[in-house]
């Protein structure tokens, strides 16, 4: 078994965001590696490819497991309409993150 998971986090976008007239929900896709918890890849549904690669810089080589310093990289750096969303998915993410690292301890 190899040591990432694909993992996504997920939250409403606002209702005058393309985001939300293209897909509904704002989604983040990560790749974390379970030994060291670092985010190793990122995507997001995003409808300008500079915010993809923006929330890349804030979300890869950081833990996942330090959501509140991830949130906090969120509200001061990113000032798109879908900040909150974003914040929000991320702490989804690592929730989901933290329900597998315990399953697999257990």
């Amino acid at each position: 078994m190899g040591t990432t998971i694909y993992l996504t986090g997920e939250a409403k976008a606002p209702s005058n965001n393309p985001i939300t007239s293209q897909w509904g929900l704002f989604f983040i896709g990560l790749i974390v590696d379970t030994e060291t918890h670092v985010i190793t890849a990122a995507d997001c549904t995003a409808t300008l490819t500079l915010t993809v690669e923006f929330v890349r810089e804030l979300l890869v080589g950081r833990s996942l497991l330090d959501d509140d310093s991830l949130v906090e990289s969120i509200t001061d750096r990113y000032h798109g309409s879908s900040q909150r969303a974003l914040a929000t998915a991320v702490r989804n993410a690592a929730a989901k993150y933290r329900d597998l690292s315990a399953d697999v301890t257990a």
